[in-house]
């Protein structure tokens, strides 16, 4: 992973924002006050939250949700440390709370976990960002469900195990926690917020076969 910095010091979330190119072909993230580029998706990284939103999308018409719970093109979660930023891969939105975030129409910021129906985060090279940091903070600011889909089996083994196999983790806050429960193979994923979701993750999985 790249990093840039555009000053010596540590920036603040909103000196983040302030500097965040204009219509930019590139990702950026903020991360404990350095300004990291992040990784240009693969193909198969791609195809996978391509499909995955596809798949939510439809789940989401069958709930009778439509126009409601909305998939935005890009945004930024603000958590509650002054020095971090991230634009997931995925965000559902709750249209009937988003009044409550006042900088959602001119910034794209998101920072009040009512506002939040799901994070998806597809698991890249720089994994220990979804599987710690990014755990921590969506946790934190009281997220109710977070997925972590690690395709190519990338996390570590105290989190996929050993020989490592490809996992989905739909992490669940239960009193404050989460709770990560790991879905392979052809375990049927089970969301309690898209309880009709009706896909295992294999099928998932080979979205980029």
């Amino acid at each position: 992973m790249s990093q840039t910095q555009s000053e010596l010091k540590l920036l603040t979330f909103d000196e983040f924002i302030e500097w965040y190119p204009e219509n930019s072909e590139v990702r950026y993230e903020l991360h404990d006050g350095v300004i990291v580029e992040m990784p240009k998706p693969k193909g198969e990284h791609s195809d996978l939250a391509g499909f995955l939103m596809e798949e939510l999308l439809i789940t989401i018409r069958e709930m009778g949700k439509r126009g409601i719970w909305t998939i935005p093109k890009e945004s930024i979660i603000k958590p509650y440390r002054d020095k971090s930023g991230y634009e997931p891969d995925i965000i559902v939105l709750n249209q009937e709370t988003i009044d409550t975030e006042t900088r959602w129409k001119k910034e794209s910021v998101i920072h009040n976990a009512s506002s939040v129906k799901l994070i998806v985060e597809v698991v890249s090279t720089n994994w220990q960002d979804d599987y710690y940091d990014k755990l921590r903070d969506y946790e934190a600011m009281g997220i109710p469900e977070y997925w972590i889909v690690d395709y190519a089996a990338l996390g570590g083994r105290v989190f996929i195990g050993s020989p490592k196999v490809p996992t989905i983790f739909v992490c669940e806050l239960i009193d404050g926690e989460y709770q990560m429960t790991p879905f392979r193979e052809t375990n049927l994923i089970v969301s309690p917020t898209f309880w009709q979701f009706n896909l295992t993750a294999q099928q998932i999985f080979d979205s980029v076969m």
